[in-house]
Parts: C-alpha cells; structure tokens; sequence
C-alpha cells in the first residue's frame, strides 16, 4: 500500500497529541509524515525527532512550493481554520481541518466551493462519528432496542476550568466552539442530520469560573419533526455528570460514556397492560392507594473497545486515505459538517456576550 505524503500544520495538543501519536504508531498504513510547520522553534525541533526524515518549517506559506504533498492537516489556533484552509485549497492541496472547522455557514461554503471546483478532498477532523460508541448508539435508536426514542441527553461537562487562549472569543474559542463540535455533531447524527433540524432554544454564559471571555456553560435544545428531542449540555460547572449520552425510550433507558453503556428496558408480554381505572383507587378497606407495581426488568452493560482517541482516529485517517486516493464518499461529509457549524453558529448568535479581551 502506498503511503501518502502529509504535512501538518501546528505541533500543540493537538496537532502533536492528538495527530502525532497517529502518525507514530502503529496503526498508521497510510500516511508519511514529509512536512511540519510550527512557529516555534523547539517545536520545530522536537518534530525533526519525533517524525524522522521530515522537513520543518515556520510558515505555512512555504508548503506552497512544495510538489510532492498529497494532503495538508491543518491544525492551526481555532481562529486560523477558515483562511489557512481557504489559502491551502486555493494552492490545490487536499486539506483535513481541525475542528471548530469554521465560523458560520458563509466560510463553509466558501471552502467547499473551492474544493468542488478544484476537485479537491475537503475534510473535517471529526472523528467521534467513528467512535464505537456512537455507531451503536445509532444502532440502538434504529434498531428500537429500548423501543422509540423520545428524547436524547447529551452531555459533555466537567468540574474544571481554563486560563489558556481557548477562553478567548478572539481566538474563536469557548467550549462551544472547542468541545462542540464533537457533542453537536453527535445530536445531530442521532437525529439523522435532518434539514428541519432547528435551535428550540439556547443559553450560553461565561461564568466566573474560568478565566477569559468566551462561554464556560451552553445549553441547547434540538427539534425535529419525529424526531427525539434533544438536550444538548456543554458545561464546565457539572461535578456530577455520569455520562455523555442518555437515550429516553418507551421500553427502557440507555445511558453512554464513550468507554461503556447500561441500559434497563422491559420486554414486549412481560408486564401485561393494565386496564384503565376511570375511579380512585383503593384497598379492600376503602383507603386510598397509589398505582404502585414491580415492572419485569432486563438490565444490561458493557465495555466499547476504543474511543474516537483511538478507534475514532484510526477510522477517520482510513476514510480520508481512501477519499484522496479512491474517491471514495467521506463517512462524515462536508454537508454533515456544514450543518455542525451552522447549529454553532445559530447558538452563538441567539446568545451574544461581551467581548473583554
């Protein structure tokens, strides 16, 4: 199998975490590392150990001359997504963006313009959709395992705060806009990325937790018609939250992190119907009584093998070898991100804050 050139643009967290530990693994058949650009010096020198045989360089622009690129990453500062990817793409290199991936649907469609006409792979790097846990959770509404799902919690929150540049609206920052993408994607996937998809209602706050000006805590309720509600959380104030994803079924409950489920449900002619008492219900005494039973229970739990750190890399970095090479249709496409990046945008405007920084 023929390896693909890449060059990766920012060696932070991501970029080196996140990219890097794929890239020098293992499980990476298809990619060499040719090019690493970062601003920073000892950054440029812990590539040259890290990637052996590749090039650094301190400006993205310099890629520009080079021949023997076959995809850009480009995982710049949040703000530095949408024109680095529009420059790459109008220098014909096929480009996988961080995540947020952009501003609003106007840089969206932009970009995606210019790929379409270049013929040119655009991608986004959003890789929970290829994470275990949410294909089978997919499968689990589909499938009506817990019978039809009326509504959908997800929960991305923590204890914690941040004094660092993703506190910024300046740098396009904010949990939002850094963890959103992830758990907006998810609702969206579960509700099938329908085009009736609306905002029912949004909040979002920065709290005196965290340092900055960007938003601390969001809140956001998703409808469809016939679709499941969802209730979208997103919050760095929840020292209690013990899951990501709950499912409210007619047959039972589903709950998820992305390691690990459990679910309780009832199961059809187990628990016979119960016959509608127009009165108030009472003893053989005549007391007063309150509809009480036991309901025939099945309970359920196990383990997901990987997360979208592992298995949800892997899945994405397979999809987008065999887009550029084969042409095959992305997983996760433009369309599909688009619409993540339109349901932000929506929330954030709905909400503005006041900008310090």
């Amino acid at each position: 199998m023929k390896k693909l050139n890449l060059a990766i643009i920012g060696q932070g967290r991501s970029g080196k975490g996140i990219h890097g530990t794929y890239y020098t693994s293992d499980k990476n058949l298809y990619y060499n590392v040719k090019y690493v650009v970062d601003a920073d010096e000892r950054r440029r020198q812990i590539a040259l150990e890290m990637y052996p045989g590749c090039e650094v360089l301190a400006d993205y622009r310099e890629l520009f001359d080079k021949k023997d690129i076959d995809v850009v990453v480009n995982a710049s500062y949040s703000h530095m997504h949408y024109p680095i990817t529009k420059d790459l793409l109008e220098h014909n290199f096929n480009v996988l963006c961080e995540k947020p991936f952009a501003r609003n649907a106007f840089e969206c469609d932009t970009v995606m313009k210019i790929a379409k006409e270049r013929g040119l792979v655009l991608a986004a790097f959003q890789q929970t959709f290829h994470a275990p846990f949410y294909k089978d959770i997919v499968r689990i509404i589909k499938e009506k395992v817990i019978g039809d799902v009326v509504q959908i919690s997800v929960r991305y929150n923590s204890f914690s705060r941040r004094w660092d540049w993703q506190t910024l609206q300046s740098k396009m920052a904010g949990g939002t806009f850094n963890t959103g993408p992830h758990p907006i994607g998810l609702a969206l996937g579960f509700m099938d990325f329908d085009e009736n998809i609306r905002v029912a209602f949004s909040s979002l706050k920065s709290t005196p937790l965290a340092s900055g000006d960007s938003d601390d805590y969001c809140k956001a309720i998703f409808v469809a018609p016939g679709k499941p509600v969802v209730d979208l959380e997103i919050s760095s104030l929840d020292a209690y939250s013990g899951y990501n994803v709950k499912l409210q079924g007619t047959r039972g409950t589903f709950k998820a992190t992305p390691s690990a489920y459990e679910y309780k449900y009832i199961v059809d002619g187990e628990n016979p119907e119960r016959p509608v008492v127009e009165e108030f219900l009472q003893d053989e005494n005549g007391n007063p009584i309150y509809c009480r039973e036991q309901l025939v229970i099945h309970e359920e739990s196990g383990k997901y093998a990987g997360t979208a750190f592992d298995i949800g890399k892997c899945g994405l970095y397979e999809d987008l070898y065999y887009a550029i090479t084969e042409g095959r249709e992305l997983f996760i496409g433009m369309d599909k991100v688009r619409q993540i990046v339109n349901v932000t945008d929506q929330i954030y405007a709905a909400n503005p804050m006041p900008r310090i920084y």
